[in-house]
């Protein structure tokens, strides 16, 4: 039989993902399969200096040495350097399954995150972003698309295909975020506030959004992540902003915090189970000082 090699494998999977991008998959998940895929061929060229390898040279050295250079010479951190390695284990669970290999390299080679507390801005950040002049049009609309993600805790992959039919209107005339999750395919159910509300009046004329059937003019992850740096040094904000910090503010800052029910925020966020969205539950320092103010004023009434 004609030995398979690595790459050759690893490209039809990946083929196959882009083809299903969209639909039964996140483009951030096909991205990442790119990178992945790139990441291995660079791992493997500079260690054995070829451009591809059989599938039987795939060994537990292998993935350890990989492992080494994804933390290393990539300077991925233990959970990133993870998440690739699990990308790679797709492709040999594939071909272990269709018979090309012979040994699992990944037998008794356990995979563990290391527990990361997510960021998120409290009150005044949120203010600084919304208040700050900002005449260049392109942070400007990062800043917008990121402000909406903090008032409705959409991520990344479906801000960017929210379109019209994803916003319904209910018999009190609220408007709602009506949409299935891309990660999940769960249906959240949020309704806009007057921030998110007046983002999207913004935005109803853009020339960009009528020509693609889209709410937003939305870059890139890549891009939005590069320009949201830039836009954290502008407005004095200390705190890696990303897309998915958006998110994590909403759980936090804008419900969790104000005393919505964490039951209405796993709803709100499509989660599959409360247990995810606990994460959020941690106090902020604003919640604590409202806390201690209400106590004050107990122990004033008291003397």
């Amino acid at each position: 039989p004609v030995q398979r090699t690595l790459f050759e494998v690893f490209r039809e999977h990946n083929d196959k993902c882009a083809r299903l991008s969209g639909t039964d998959m996140a483009p951030a998940t096909v991205q990442r399969y790119g990178t992945s895929l790139k990441h291995t061929q660079d791992f493997v060229w500079e260690t054995y200096h070829k451009k591809d390898i059989l599938l039987d040279e795939v060994s537990r050295q292998f993935v350890e040495d990989y492992e080494f250079w994804l933390k290393t010479s990539k300077k991925c951190c233990h959970n990133t350097a993870t998440k690739y390695l699990k990308n790679f284990k797709k492709i040999i669970r594939i071909a272990l399954a269709k018979g090309w290999m012979k040994n699992d390299p990944f037998l008794e080679i356990r995979f563990s995150l290391d527990k990361v507390e997510p960021d998120f801005l409290e009150d005044s950040e949120i203010r600084k972003l919304i208040s700050k002049e900002i005449d260049i049009p392109r942070l400007g609309q990062v800043r917008d698309i990121f402000v909406f993600c903090c008032f409705t805790g959409l991520a990344f992959s479906d801000i960017h295909g929210l379109g019209k039919e994803h916003i319904v209107e209910d018999s009190n005339g609220v408007r709602w975020i009506r949409k299935g999750r891309q990660k999940t395919k769960i249906m959240c159910n949020i309704p806009l506030m007057e921030v998110p509300l007046k983002i999207l009046e913004k935005y109803s004329t853009n020339e960009y959004c009528r020509k693609h059937g889209v709410l937003f003019p939305v870059l890139c992850n890549q891009k939005m992540n590069a320009y949201l740096k830039e836009l954290a040094d502008i407005c004095g904000i200390k705190k890696t902003l990303t897309t998915h910090l958006a998110r994590h503010t909403f759980a936090t800052t804008t419900t969790l915090a104000k005393g919505v029910p964490i039951e209405t925020v796993s709803k709100m966020l499509g989660h599959t189970n409360i247990e995810t969205t606990q994460i959020y539950a941690r106090i902020t320092n604003e919640k604590i000082r409202k806390d201690m103010e209400v106590l004050a004023g107990k122990l004033d009434a008291m003397l």
